[in-house]
């Protein structure tokens, strides 16, 4: 059985149902009760209390970690659930990271996950680790101002960093927890291309078929917003890269395909399956 925690996210979701067709014994886990593809078990669980999730790791062989965005603060503890899953005879734990462990190494939450990381590779366990930069679902916080004044609000306008789809984040993690020749690997997950907020919602625009203006936000109008969900030392360790990418944050990675056999999908890829959020 292979437990997948964060099921009701933009990575968890389609990882989930990946797993599902491949024929393995799923767990889901979420904090809020939800609907499930058929076949998958569904446990309510908080990973601020490790504890909770026991009964999710009750005979699990692999668990994809996934940690929320107030897991990433300094006094959160989730190295925790490396060793609940280790006590609770989990063999493989592939653990969704930040490409900010590598590149920001002194961020507060780039700290914290190393941590995390460190832990995972002092367990015993068999691992893998991820490490995805900025994620092309980011543009989904933008849908209702699309949908009701034509308007993308964003910081740094014309810097752009390799944005990631997360369903090439759910194939790596699927192909991770089923095949042992990743034991071990470190993967840094990257898009195809670099791409700007400005350019992104021009590819919004060109697959409304309708005109989206781009309006500039200031850097503290940007972290006022994002720290509604997350953070104030994610919000701005985030906020340093995409306002200033260093090469390596701009380096586009050849992991994707390493894994996977093809290259990442484009932004405007991810733009064209989810463009109703959009309408």
């Amino acid at each position: 059985m292979i437990v997948v925690t964060g099921t009701t996210g933009n990575v968890g979701r389609p990882l989930t149902q990946a797993l599902a067709e491949a024929g393995e014994l799923v767990t889901a886990v979420s904090r809020h009760a939800v609907a499930m593809p058929d076949g998958v078990r569904h446990v309510t669980a908080d990973l601020a209390e490790p504890t909770s999730l026991t009964p999710a790791l009750d005979g699990a062989k692999s668990l994809f970690l996934l940690l929320s965005g107030d897991l990433h603060a300094p006094e959160a503890r989730p190295a925790d659930i490396i060793g609940l899953a280790a006590a609770s005879g989990v063999r493989r734990v592939v653990l969704l990271s930040s490409q900010g462990v590598a590149t920001r190494p002194l961020g507060p939450s780039r700290v914290a996950m190393r941590a995390v990381e460190d832990a995972l590779r002092e367990s015993g366990l068999d691992w893998a680790v991820l490490r995805p930069g900025g994620f092309a679902s980011n543009a989904l916080a933008w849908a209702e101002s699309v949908r009701t004044q034509g308007t993308v609000a964003a910081p740094f306008g014309d810097v752009g960093v390799p944005v990631i789809d997360p369903a090439d984040i759910a194939e790596v993690a699927a192909d991770c927890l089923l095949d042992d020749r990743h034991t071990g690997g470190v993967y840094e997950l990257t898009g195809p291309e670099v791409i700007t907020p400005r350019q992104q919602a021009e590819a919004i625009a060109a697959a409304l078929g309708s005109p989206v203006r781009f309006q500039e936000l200031t850097r503290d109008e940007a972290k006022a917003a994002m720290t509604r969900f997350v953070p104030a030392e994610l919000a701005d360790d985030t906020l340093d890269i995409i306002s200033a990418p260093n090469p390596a944050e701009l380096r586009i990675s050849p992991d994707v395909e390493r894994v996977l056999g093809r290259a990442p999908r484009p932004f405007d890829g991810w733009v064209a399956r989810n463009i109703a959020v959009f309408r």
